[in-house]
C-alpha cells in the first residue's frame, strides 16, 4: 500500500475528507519550498501537491503560470524539485508528495540522465517531446531515469497533465514498479470511455477539474460537482479529489461533502506571493487552518 493509499484509507476510516494544497516548487522563493511543506503538513494537508516549474503550461492559470515563471528564474528544474523533496524527507516521512508538472521535463530529465540508447518512437505517440523520434522513457533500455530518481526522492505520486492514459501504460507500469502512484485528471467534458480508460491505470486518487478552462478561473459550480461524481464513480474506484475554483472554507466544505479530497491552489499561491521569506510559512498555515477545520466541522 502506497503512502497516499495508507493517508486515505485513514481518513476514509475517520469519515474525514483529504486537504490537499498545491505549491509550486521554488516559489516564492528558492529555498523556501521544504518549511513551506512542512508548515502545511502542520496546518493539517495530508497530500502535498508540487508543481514543476515549467515555461508553456497548458492547465495553469495566470496566477500559477506566474509561480512557475518566478520559480524558472530561480533556477528551478525537474532536478531542483526532487532535491526539495529530498530535504522534506529528511524530517517528514509520512506526508506523501506528488508531484504535478508537463511530459516535457519529465522526458527532457530522462534525456539527460537516462540511458543514451533511444529506440524510435511509435508514429502514432504525441508530439510533446523536446527531441523528435526519441522514445518515450519507459520505452528506453534501463526505464525511467525520472521514475528511478523520485523513488529515490520520496515521491509518492505523479500527475502529469499531456500524459493520456491511451499512451502510458508503461509509464504507470513503472511507478507501480517503485512504489509510486499515477494520478490522471477528468474534467466535466470526459465522456464515459475517457473514465473507462483513467479507472485502467489510475492509482492513488482520481483528480477532477470541477471547471471548464484553466485553474482560478471561473465560479465553482458545487451543484455541477455534485452531479458528476456519481458518474465518475461509476468507473472509478479509488478516491477522487475535487479542484480548481475552491479558495476558502466555505467552498472546501460544500465539495468535501461530495468528494474524497479538495485540492487548493491557486488562491494559496496568491497568499504567499508578496509575503517576505521570513513569513511565508506562517500565511501559509493561516490559511490552511481554517480550511481544515471546515472540512472536519461535522455541521
Amino acid at each position: 500500500m502506497s503512502r497516499i493509499d495508507s493517508a486515505l484509507a485513514a481518513l476514509r476510516a475517520q469519515s474525514r475528507k483529504a486537504l490537499i494544497p498545491y505549491v509550486t516548487a521554488g516559489f516564492p522563493y528558492p529555498d523556501s519550498t521544504p518549511a513551506l511543506m512542512h508548515g502545511m503538513a502542520e496546518a493539517g494537508a495530508d497530500i502535498i501537491e508540487l508543481g514543476v516549474p515549467f515555461s508553456d503550461p497548458a492547465a495553469d492559470g495566470p496566477v500559477i503560470q506566474q509561480a512557475g515563471d518566478r520559480a524558472l528564474a530561480h533556477g528551478i528544474g525537474l532536478a531542483q524539485v526532487l532535491d526539495i523533496v529530498r530535504a522534506f524527507r529528511q524530517q517528514d516521512d509520512r506526508t506523501p508528495v506528488v508531484l504535478m508538472g508537463y511530459a516535457n521535463p519529465v522526458e527532457r530529465y530522462d534525456q539527460r540522465l537516462g540511458d543514451k540508447i533511444t529506440p524510435p518512437r511509435s508514429p502514432a505517440s504525441h508530439g510533446a517531446l523536446p527531441l523528435e523520434g526519441a522514445a518515450p522513457p519507459w520505452e528506453r533500455p534501463g526505464g525511467s531515469a525520472f521514475v528511478r530518481d523520485a523513488a529515490k526522492a520520496g515521491v509518492d505520486g505523479v500527475l502529469i497533465v499531456d500524459y493520456p492514459p491511451e499512451e502510458c501504460a508503461g509509464f504507470a507500469a513503472q511507478l507501480k514498479a517503485h512504489g509510486i502512484d499515477l494520478i490522471f485528471l477528468l474534467a466535466p467534458t470526459s465522456t464515459e470511455q475517457r473514465m473507462k480508460q483513467v479507472a485502467q491505470l489510475a492509482s492513488g486518487y482520481v483528480y477532477y477539474v470541477s471547471l471548464k478552462g484553466v485553474t482560478g478561473s471561473g465560479a465553482l459550480d458545487t451543484a455541477q460537482v455534485q452531479a458528476m461524481l456519481p458518474r465518475i464513480r461509476e468507473h472509478v474506484k479509488i478516491p477522487v479529489g475535487v479542484g480548481f475554483g475552491i479558495r476558502d472554507a466555505d467552498t472546501a466544505r460544500a465539495i468535501g461533502q461530495v468528494a474524497d479530497a479538495v485540492v487548493i491552489g491557486t488562491r494559496l499561491i496568491q497568499v504567499i506571493a508578496d509575503q517576505p521569506q521570513e513569513k511565508v510559512v506562517a500565511a501559509a498555515m493561516d490559511f490552511l487552518r481554517p480550511i481544515r477545520a471546515a472540512l472536519d466541522s461535522k455541521e
